[in-house]
């Protein structure tokens, strides 16, 4: 049973213009395994994607009080399908609204970065 949708876009432009205006705004909305591939930075289009899949789970479960930014980590698997790892206040948030399986899907084109969340009991 579906328990909550989620969906949020990201201008990427003004993504990296909030990032290099804010320097710090990088290690608080990301874990360092989110910041870099393969020991290269992740472009801000791909960043823009994980904050805008963050967003959406926020979205999905319907309130943001409790949820910490670390406590979501987007991560891929070998295919480089995503899917998020959750741990302190956002997977207590998880387990006590019955929340099973998490399902997410980004993409980026043109400057907008989107991401959908399906939350599943």
């Amino acid at each position: 049973m579906i328990v909550g949708i989620g969906v949020d876009v990201v201008d990427i432009h003004r993504f990296e213009r909030a990032m290099d205006r804010t320097p710090a705004l990088r290690d608080r909305l990301f874990s360092e395994t989110e910041q870099v591939l393969d020991g290269t930075p992740r472009p801000f289009r791909s960043l823009a994607g994980r904050f805008a899949a963050k967003e959406a789970l926020i979205k999905a479960l319907g309130d943001s009080t409790g949820v910490r930014w670390h406590d979501m980590r987007v991560v891929s698997n070998a295919l480089g399908n995503p899917s998020f790892e959750l741990s302190g206040g956002t997977a207590a948030i998880v387990a006590e609204r019955g929340i099973s399986v998490v399902h997410v899907s980004m993409s980026h084109d043109a400057g907008i970065a989107i991401a959908y969340v399906v939350a599943e009991s």
